[in-house]
């Protein structure tokens, strides 16, 4: 599967143009899409010296991506007249979806069990929730 993945807000917080702290269990589950053999294209606003270290932060944590910005490695926009700035991904990971960030862990879950975020929800809502012991010094 193709997958584009944001950076600021996704993989980190928000703090551009700095690098903000690791949103918990990113780039562990990032690396473990790759090893399933997921195509992982880095599609950000950032570019120049931004971009540059933005992909350098990926790689000291053990993330490589396949692409950065366009959909494969090699192309070149310079030189293709019909150049569109739409990735062909099958699925896009950004802090900025409708309904916002899940946790990585649903992520994760969602791309290898091959659930929608309904189906997840729907799991939630039908597992049984233990029941919490009242103290018995409290009346009600």
């Amino acid at each position: 599967m193709i997958i584009a993945v944001d950076f600021d807000g996704t993989i980190v917080k928000h703090r551009y143009p700095e690098i903000g702290e690791e949103i918990p269990f990113a780039t562990q589950t990032l690396k473990m899409l790759i090893q399933e053999r997921h195509q992982l294209i880095l599609w950000t606003v950032r570019e120049g010296e931004l971009l540059e270290d933005a992909i350098e932060w990926c790689k000291k944590r053990g993330v490589e991506f396949y692409a950065i910005n366009k959909d494969f490695p090699e192309e070149d926009v310079n030189k293709n007249i019909h150049f569109s700035r739409k990735l062909k991904a099958d699925l896009w990971i950004d802090d900025r979806n409708l309904g916002g960030l899940p946790d990585w862990g649903t992520i994760y879950r969602m791309i290898h069990e091959n659930k929608t975020w309904a189906d997840i929800l729907q799991e939630e809502l039908e597992t049984p929730k233990p029941q919490r012991r009242k103290n018995k010094w409290w009346p009600f």
